[in-house]
């Protein structure tokens, strides 16, 4: 009489099929780990550039001479100087105002986005070859755009860059209705 049972073959077999299933499924939880959090990144981006888009929107005698040419790196300056005055204690002119708005724009950047940029400019040609760009036009009929931006990372840790050796703005606002 032969004994009914497994063989060791079909038992590595049976551990091997349960080992690739494993790995795999762990591989597609770390994918859709980095998709949430680029996801969380790019709405918290939007949020802060609309909130900037808002704020000049506001005080659009100001765009020409305090917002535009704000170009903020929390890498090379980790931490904002502090505006003249946080309008709280006394009223503020509408430039007092303006810096206090750029301050803020610079530490929520700071706070919530990994060595983040933000940049306010003219710019007609926000897209070059299917993606967002730093450089601006700054033709003078050009809309005014609230570009930012973090430095992300590859799945294996390394910084990402674009081909140039640099990284892409997430997002970029216009601001229709500021004071040319």
């Amino acid at each position: 009489m032969r004994a009914a049972g497994f063989t060791l073959t079909e038992v590595l077999v049976a551990v091997l099929v349960l080992g690739l299933g494993l790995i795999g499924g762990t591989a597609m939880q770390l994918h859709a780990m980095r998709t949430r959090h680029e996801s969380a990144l790019l709405s918290s981006a939007v949020q802060i550039a609309t909130g900037m888009a808002d704020r000049m929107r506001a005080n659009a005698a100001q765009v020409p001479g305090t917002y535009l040419g704000l170009d903020y790196d929390a890498y090379t300056e980790p931490v904002p100087a502090l505006p003249g005055s946080l309008c709280m204690a006394t009223a503020c002119d509408a430039a007092a105002l303006a810096q206090l708005d750029l301050y803020e724009l610079k530490r929520q950047v700071r706070a919530v986005l990994p060595a983040g940029r933000a940049r306010v400019c003219r710019d007609a040609d926000m897209w070059s070859g299917g993606r967002l760009r730093w450089e601006c036009s700054g033709e003078a009929s050009a809309p005014v755009v609230v570009k930012i931006g973090w430095r992300g990372k590859n799945p294996d840790g390394t910084p990402a860059a674009d081909p140039d050796g640099g990284y892409a703005p997430g997002v970029a606002i216009a601001v229709a209705g500021a004071a040319p």
